[in-house]
């Protein structure tokens, strides 16, 4: 009994030695409170700025190494809004997003960079059924807070530029001065609050 009782004192002892591994919590993008913005060249004399208003996804995030976290998200193409409505049916029809056959636009983290405090999230972007691997650039994640309901939320944004014609998006018209009705390279921002899985 003497000789079970060391046993189990030496295995405490060993187990007490090793340190933790906290795991990722889990965070729930809000898509009431997200949304993904771009802006592309117009007639290369103005910019038109789009919303995509239906993002969701989930963020793995490791609050004591931020490079173990994870991102998963998805955009809903049909939610494109332009404010002008003829444009918008464009820009879901095969011209452009042919939503009815690609209908999310959809990211996947595969790792994430601190670089003296600046940090980077690097994954697979698919438009149009294509993949690229894309860098975001990241502003927070925000401190924790807690809404008037109990519900833990935090909040980051990120911004990546991409050449539209590396996602099969190609279509075009030339001015009679030659230039391109669209231009190729477009502006991303997202703007993202989450709340904490219970």
């Amino acid at each position: 009994m003497r000789i079970l009782r060391i046993l189990v004192s030496t295995l405490v002892l060993l187990l007490s030695s090793f340190p933790a591994f906290p795991q990722a919590v889990e965070w729930k993008i809000d898509p009431n409170h997200s949304a993904a913005q771009f802006t592309v060249r117009h007639m290369a004399i103005s910019n038109v700025t789009g919303t995509f208003t239906k993002v969701s996804g989930t963020v793995l995030f490791d609050e004591n190494d931020i490079t173990k976290s994870q991102v998963t998200a998805s955009i809903d193409a049909n939610s494109v809004d332009t404010r002008v409505e003829m444009r918008d049916k464009d820009l879901r029809s095969p011209n452009f997003f042919e939503v009815e056959k690609y209908p999310t636009i959809d990211f996947k983290s595969k790792r994430v960079t601190n670089t003296g405090g600046k940090l980077q999230v690097i994954g697979d972007l698919t438009i149009h059924g294509t993949s690229r691997e894309v860098t975001l650039d990241l502003d927070g994640p925000t401190p924790e807070i807690s809404d008037n309901w109990g519900n833990a939320r935090r909040g980051f944004s990120a911004s990546t530029a991409i050449n539209r014609k590396d996602f099969g998006l190609v279509w075009n018209n030339l001015l009679k001065t030659g230039e391109a009705v669209v231009g190729d390279n477009v502006k991303i921002q997202i703007d993202v609050e989450m709340t904490r899985k219970k």
